[in-house]
């Protein structure tokens, strides 16, 4: 595991930012944290990252958006799904093994359907220093290269 203090919604986006631009094919992004904890924040930074233009909403109401970068960018949503079927319908294998970038935020609803290997980030608000705390855990076969690339972003824990 490691872990990046984020001071700003700006640094969060960074983080994502860095993140985005080092991704290989066909990796599932599983983002979780409270509401308002920056999931979103971070889901724009991976965006940037991954070279797409315009904006980059959450896909709350519309469970999945398609933005188009140097690879696709799959970008979940399961805050209003309810029942795990409803996920089934939308062919979330396909996405999950394509050669695009797959991010779900509130991934931990459903974690029955998550592939085994999958980075998954934690993000927590830290109320006493209005900072956040991210926590990055590769699953399966993910290398640390990933990790290592954000250690040039922020030392950890700070």
């Amino acid at each position: 595991m490691f872990v990046i203090k984020s001071k700003s919604e700006e640094m969060t986006r960074i983080v994502g930012r860095t993140l985005g631009k080092n991704l290989p094919p066909g990796i599932v992004i599983a983002l979780n944290g409270e509401l308002g904890a920056g999931k979103t924040v971070f889901a724009r930074g991976v965006a940037e990252g991954l070279g797409v233009a315009g904006i980059v909403n959450s896909p709350s109401y519309v469970i999945m958006n398609l933005y188009r970068g140097r690879m696709e960018l799959y970008h979940f949503d399961f805050y209003r799904l309810e029942e795990e079927e409803e996920l089934q319908e939308l062919g979330l294998d396909e996405y999950f093994y394509a050669e695009g970038v797959t991010l779900i935020e509130w991934a931990g609803k459903f974690p029955g359907v998550l592939p085994p290997t999958r980075l998954e980030i934690e993000i927590v608000k830290d109320y006493e220093e209005n900072s956040r705390i991210l926590y990055f855990k590769p699953l399966g076969d993910l290398e640390g290269f990933l990790i290592e690339e954000l250690k040039k972003v922020a030392a950890p824990g700070n």
